[in-house]
């Protein structure tokens, strides 16, 4: 019988939070809200905390859960992958993480021309206690304009794409089409990967039109979540990649709006 190095005892008395695996790229399908199932490639994290008696937790572990699950990742298995991770590895809390590139149509404005989008989203999964923390998050490229640089120049006025990024937790599942929707709103203008010259006369004078500092887009996605009765909590980050400043834009508000 080989030796369990992992199972012996460790004289440290130091628990640890999280430890696991993670880089691990996994066949991941998810749906979109026109119900059909999107298939995509995620980055996945594993962990578990470990009790301050054991020297390692079983690497491998994690591993077999996920194949028993089958070759693709489902949203619906996400609690059943937590609960075994638990027992498994003889844990009180597990963690999952998924990053994942999500596609979306978007026809440009004046055209209708079509082109794909994608867009970084991830799930954050915490079970403990036999509850589920689940938070969704979605990094939205946009435009802004700067409202100072339009009131001063007699001229034009500078602008940049940024990123939003929109983390909530809601009392029944969000799509990630309205948190795209509700960020590219809040922005001066949405971003396009296919826009002909009327699409470009469109959005520019759509962003001169609408001119956002940073702390304008985290205010106004903060106002559009705040009317969402669904959201139980969210935090927006908004960084600007400035176009003429060799550094960026930043701002971010968090807020509980109310309790589960």
């Amino acid at each position: 019988m080989l030796k369990d190095t992992q199972s012996e005892r460790d004289h440290r008395r130091i628990p640890i939070d999280r430890v696991g695996v993670k880089s691990l790229r996994y066949p991941m399908q998810v749906r979109d809200k026109h119900h059909a199932v999107q298939s995509t490639v995620a980055t996945l994290q594993m962990t578990v905390d470990l009790p301050h008696h054991f020297k390692g937790t079983h690497m491998s572990r994690f591993i077999e859960v996920l194949a028993e699950h089958g070759p693709v990742i489902h949203v619906a298995n996400i609690r059943d992958i937590l609960e075994k991770m638990a027992k498994r590895l003889e844990s009180d809390c597990a963690h999952f993480d998924i990053e994942f590139p999500f596609f979306l149509e978007k026809k440009a404005p004046a055209t209708g021309s079509p082109g794909l989008m994608d867009y970084t989203v991830r799930f954050n999964a915490t079970l403990a206690a036999g509850k589920i923390d689940f938070i969704v998050t979605t990094v939205v490229p946009v435009t802004t304009l700067c409202p100072c640089s339009k009131a001063i120049s007699a001229a034009g006025a500078h602008n940049q794409r940024g990123h939003v990024t929109l983390s909530v937790r809601c009392k029944k599942p969000m799509w990630v089409e309205d948190m795209i929707v509700l960020a590219e709103e809040s922005a001066s203008a949405g971003l396009y990967s296919l826009l002909k010259r009327p699409d470009e006369k469109h959005v520019t004078e759509l962003a001169y039109n609408n001119p956002v500092f940073v702390e304008d887009l985290v205010r106004n996605v903060a106002v559009r979540c705040e009317e969402d009765s669904n959201i139980l909590w969210y935090r927006v980050e908004a960084e600007n990649f400035e176009s003429i400043h060799n550094h960026n834009a930043y701002a971010l508000i968090e807020k509980h709006l109310t309790a589960e």
